[in-house]
């Protein structure tokens, strides 16, 4: 199995993505990685790295789509970027996966116009893995599509189910439709014509959650558009900082506190781990014809090599052709748009 990984994405990069990419190779035996960037940045953090070095092919990419671009005019133009080459690597299958922590938009750009999509898939999304107490959900859209239709949401429905029988191994996802209430009725115009589409899927769809119940164990696929989820995805990612603050703040505050967080530190240290999104790494993008994995903007090392071995999994979970052959199982109306 070859990733191709972007080295000049992210906060800090290349630092970041390059020790993360060691750090996936030593933790994936048999793993190789196209490490891609400015080599002349991207070979001082190469240090201590001769027991992975016959599994890393350097390549240059002088080029680096940035944030205050245009993605689609980054990804025409700046063809010689890791993002457009490792596209191209990808659909020309001399890369099984691409890894970035790069432009969000370029990535998704990327991946419509230089690898492409899956065939009946009319808007590819970025799904991340989110706790809910007793493991994770897939948040599916969290960005990639602001306004939708329903045809587009019954398809975030396919792809997530398929990522979570590939890479998670669930035989049956529940897949719930964000909504304002439980009823079919409610909402507006976008999920009330969903639901019925829904209904009709081929997956399990468990009807309409509400916010309040999206942690706690109600779905495992949690569907939205791209405004609806990225709200989601923030304020859950704020509020798990707030809280872990707060906790902190009241157990220093006197003796008693200190003593009780003393005890507790062993359990509190395993909630954090269970709410940090290093673990995770990044999102995929599901509905492109290849396993891509948006890593965060701001990965440490640890994150990006998280983000590989997400990657990894969906390469190993055969997500793309799950993917596939749910699409061939809608009704052509359902396709339509």
């Amino acid at each position: 199995m070859k990733i191709y990984v972007d080295a000049m994405g992210g906060d800090l990069a290349p630092e970041a993505p390059v020790k993360g990419t060691l750090e996936a190779l030593r933790n994936t035996p048999g793993l190789e990685v196209i490490l891609a960037g400015k080599l002349d940045e991207v070979t001082p953090f190469l240090t201590g790295w001769e027991d992975v070095k016959d599994r890393i092919t350097l390549e240059e990419a002088p080029e680096v789509i940035t944030n205050h671009e245009s993605p689609v005019m980054g990804v025409r133009k700046k063809v010689n970027s890791a993002t457009v080459q490792g596209m191209l690597k990808v659909r020309s299958g001399e890369a099984d996966g691409f890894v970035s922590a790069g432009s969000t938009g370029a990535t998704l750009a990327g991946g419509m116009f230089r690898l492409g999509r899956i065939p009946g898939i009319e808007r590819p999304a970025l799904a991340p893995l989110m706790p809910n107490g007793k493991g994770h959900f897939l948040l599916i859209d969290c960005g990639a599509n602001v306004d939708c239709k329903p045809e587009y949401l019954v398809q975030f429905g396919i792809m997530g189910d398929a990522y979570m029988k590939g890479v998670l191994g669930m035989q049956s996802p529940r897949v719930g439709l964000v909504n304002i209430g439980a009823e079919a009725e409610k909402g507006n115009a976008l999920v009330k014509e969903t639901y019925p589409l829904m209904e009709k899927a081929p997956y399990n769809f468990i009807g309409n959650v509400e916010a309040r119940d999206i942690p706690l164990d109600k779905a495992d696929v949690v569907v939205t558009d791209g405004f609806g989820g990225n709200l989601i995805l923030k304020y859950t990612e704020g509020l798990a900082t707030a809280l872990l603050g707060l906790i902190k703040k009241e157990l220093l505050a006197d003796t008693r506190g200190k003593i009780a967080g003393l005890i507790a530190k062993p359990a509190f240290g395993r909630v954090k781990k269970a709410m940090d999104s290093d673990e995770i790494g990044g999102a995929p993008l599901l509905g492109v014809q290849g396993a891509v994995v948006k890593a965060h903007g701001s990965s440490n090392a640890h994150a990006f090599a998280s983000a590989i071995g997400q990657c990894v999994k969906m390469i190993d979970g055969h997500v793309v052709q799950i993917i596939e052959k749910g699409v061939a199982m809608l009704n052509p109306d359902q396709q339509n748009g």
